[in-house]
């Protein structure tokens, strides 16, 4: 009786908890966190609610009292540590009632250990390249790096990861490169020990992308066509209007014959 129970009230609680619209969590700033920085993790509200929760690796670590005219609780950390890296998550009660969200999509809490020397980097072709072609970025650090990760310039995050072969080292491939893959590239890589520290990025290498040139003789080329395809046009109209002429004349002299011939001949529809 007492199991039928539990379970009769932890589906009624499962069920509110569906009902209630998700939060979600932020990280402030997003990027570029090295240990011993300050951060703050703000959990959005859909709806006002009484208390907030942080979960860190699914574990509740911190509560907070929300204040009912407010749609976001803040968390912050004024020293980070490595204990603070990690992938966290929220959860909100309601202030009216019992009921309780579900948990947040998680994110992920990176912090860049400078102890850590930073990788190396490559670039294959190393010159200009045109349109088209396949670059290939090297990046190795045989003694710490577990997962590394290609960074470009201006984009917030980072737009590959790999993992390294066994001398540590990774080779992420640009295929058919436009101009808009011109940039400033970096690596870094994250440690075989802490999963959620990074190294520093290391040195930077410059892709720069040039469109192809059309081969030569192309522009007379393509002038030529165009050119025998006006022509062909011409001649088409030409060969109906002919057509249409030699139809009418055609008819004409029928006509005259009729007339000749005492005014019967062949009836045209």
């Amino acid at each position: 009786m007492a199991v039928a129970l539990i379970l009769g009230w932890w589906l009624v609680a499962a069920s509110r908890a569906q009902q209630l619209p998700r939060p979600s969590l932020s990280l402030h700033p997003n990027q570029g966190v090295s240990l011993g920085d300050a951060i703050t993790l703000r959990c959005h509200l859909p709806q006002l609610a009484a208390w907030v929760w942080l979960y860190r690796e699914g574990r509740w670590s911190y509560a907070k009292y929300s204040d009912k005219k407010q749609d976001t609780t803040e968390f912050s950390f004024l020293s980070t540590s490595r204990e603070h890296a990690g992938t966290y998550s929220c959860q909100y009660q309601l202030s009216e009632s019992e009921d309780v969200s579900v948990m947040s999509d998680p994110v992920e809490l990176v912090l860049t250990d400078r102890s850590f020397p930073p990788p190396h980097i490559s670039l294959h072709p190393e010159e200009r390249v045109g349109t088209g072609t396949n670059v290939t970025i090297r990046c190795w650090n045989k003694d710490y790096g577990a997962a590394f990760l290609l960074h470009k310039d201006g984009r917030s995050a980072p737009i590959q990861r790999l993992v390294p072969d066994d001398v540590g080292a990774v080779s992420f491939t640009l295929f058919g490169v436009t101009p808009a893959d011109s940039g400033t590239y970096r690596c870094s890589y994250h440690t075989k020990k802490y999963s959620f520290l990074s190294s520093p990025l290391g040195d930077s290498v410059t892709l720069e992308v040039t469109p192809t040139p059309a081969p030569p003789g192309a522009e007379l080329v393509s002038r030529g066509n165009l050119v025998v395809a006006v022509v062909r046009g011409c001649a088409a109209v030409l060969i109906f209007a002919l057509g249409v002429f030699f139809v009418i004349d055609a008819r004409s002299l029928w006509i005259q014959r009729d007339e000749s011939l005492g005014g019967k001949g062949i009836e045209w529809l």
